[in-house]
């Protein structure tokens, strides 16, 4: 009994530690957005602030372009999110469930945009999305963002779509049921946690990504949040509380995410791993 509880304190113990090493930036972010300056700077770091004060969101939103640089971001990772769930979803349907020929082939070449890394490919992306007039917009970074994300996405739905028993598959071919009104109707409601767990997957890899949007993007009203935002950072002096406002900001939608679909997510991880 005594080793029995011993061992729940000990796991109670690391889950904590674990818990407060994540937690903890997150704390000294959030707060300090909310600090005066001085207090920011202080040689004597404050956990709980002493001072409260609004006025990093108000010269973040007023005097800076980050609704600009926000809005282009959520309009990127929501398109990049929708595009490759209605592509990762039937793609995996036809991977894994139905027989064509050369689909391992076909299966094994997608997985292979993942054996190079993204940087290889950025110039000749580049000269492509210049030849069709893609540069400096905002639909360059959603086919990058999707391209990137939808062999991965594929790959998740995988052990999702083969949980589900066959039989329910051909009980509703012998009742004359098509291959889309069995996606549609049984298949995409049974596998509903994998596609939580893909959606927030394809979101923060669109919201957080930099590489290409640094590249495919020149003009400052088309900026997304992490170039937009390295901007604000100055070559010799470094606006602490618009920095933490910032990136306080940039928390939000993904925090909304996982508060909306994140019960869906943690059980997609689990029946993921057990089936």
């Amino acid at each position: 009994m005594n080793r029995s509880l011993g061992l729940n304190a000990a796991l109670v113990a690391v889950v904590a530690f674990f818990v407060v090493l994540v937690g903890l930036p997150f704390w000294w972010v959030v707060s300090g957005s909310f600090k005066i300056p001085q207090e920011i700077i202080a040689r004597s770091p404050t956990m709980i602030p002493q001072s409260f004060t609004l006025q990093h969101y108000q010269k973040l939103f007023e005097a800076s372009d980050y609704p600009v640089y926000l809005v282009n971001s959520l309009i990127v990772a929501t398109s990049s999110t929708v595009l490759t769930l209605l592509l990762a979803i039937p793609a995996a349907y036809a991977f894994f469930r139905l027989v064509f020929p050369g689909r391992g082939i076909l299966y094994r070449t997608i997985l292979l945009a993942y054996a190079f890394p993204s940087i290889v490919v950025l110039i000749p992306l580049f000269g492509l999305f210049a030849k069709v007039g893609l540069v400096d917009r905002l639909p360059a970074l959603v086919i990058v963002n999707v391209a990137f994300a939808l062999p991965f996405s594929i790959w998740m739905l995988r052990s999702f779509l083969a949980g589900v028993p066959k039989e329910i598959e051909e009980a509703a071919v012998m009742d004359g049921a098509p291959t889309l009104t069995i996606l549609r109707r049984i298949m995409i409601p049974l596998i509903a946690p994998g596609i939580a767990s893909v959606g927030i997957y394809a979101f923060v890899t669109a919201w957080t990504e930099y590489v290409f949007a640094s590249v495919l993007i020149l003009s400052d009203a088309k900026r997304t949040l992490p170039v937009g935002f390295s901007g604000i950072i100055g070559q010799y002096q470094i606006d602490w509380g618009l920095l933490l406002a910032g990136a306080t900001v940039a928390i939000v939608p993904v925090v909304a995410i996982f508060a909306l679909i994140g019960r869906g997510f943690v059980s997609g991880l689990t029946e993921g791993a057990v089936k």
